[in-house]
């Protein structure tokens, strides 16, 4: 594409290795090229020369945004707790040819006991009552949830299914 095509604030297709991505222009570069920031990631970077652009960026309607809604979350207290667990419950309704993901497995177990537990009790009960089992027979599955859990905390914030209760402990969010 032309550098005198190139409008500021304006999405483009780049080429990165092999494959594209989507960015939005965002400021010339006073040492020639301009600032651009990633679509999908919000990372910035430099383009040095329009022969980097494809075009403009036209979304596919199967990449379309998707528009997050909230759950409804009352005032924190015992019928709350109970109405999040059996929520989170409903939620994790998975045919039976599919296998629950360790963090479905957890929430499960951690809406049936209705207390915080640490993560290795997590493990055992989600084998006992055969919610979960480890896929590649890994020596530290508690650690592998540990971290998981810890991602969608970090990750989701307030909208995240467990909260941090005391060290090592998980409970379902109320």
């Amino acid at each position: 594409m032309k550098d005198t095509d190139i409008q500021i604030g304006t999405c483009y297709d780049i080429k990165v290795g092999n494959n594209t991505t989507a960015v939005r222009i965002m400021k010339p570069l006073p040492t020639g090229g301009w600032e651009a920031v990633t679509l999908s990631s919000k990372k910035t970077l430099n383009i040095k020369s329009g022969k980097r652009i494809v075009g403009l960026h036209k979304p596919k309607p199967d990449k379309q945004p998707k528009v997050q809604t909230t759950p409804n979350t009352g005032k924190p207290g015992p019928q709350g707790a109970k109405q999040r667990a059996a929520q989170v419950l409903d939620q994790i309704s998975v045919p039976l040819d599919k296998r629950l993901s360790a963090l479905d497995a957890a929430a499960k177990v951690l809406a049936e006991v209705g207390e915080p537990l640490n993560c290795k009790q997590m493990i055992e009960a989600m084998m006992a009552k055969g919610y979960w089992k480890p896929a590649h027979a890994g020596k530290t599955p508690a650690n592998t949830l540990h971290a998981a859990i810890g991602t969608e905390i970090k990750k989701k914030g307030d909208q995240s299914r467990f909260e941090k209760v005391g060290r090592g402990q998980f409970g379902l969010r109320t």
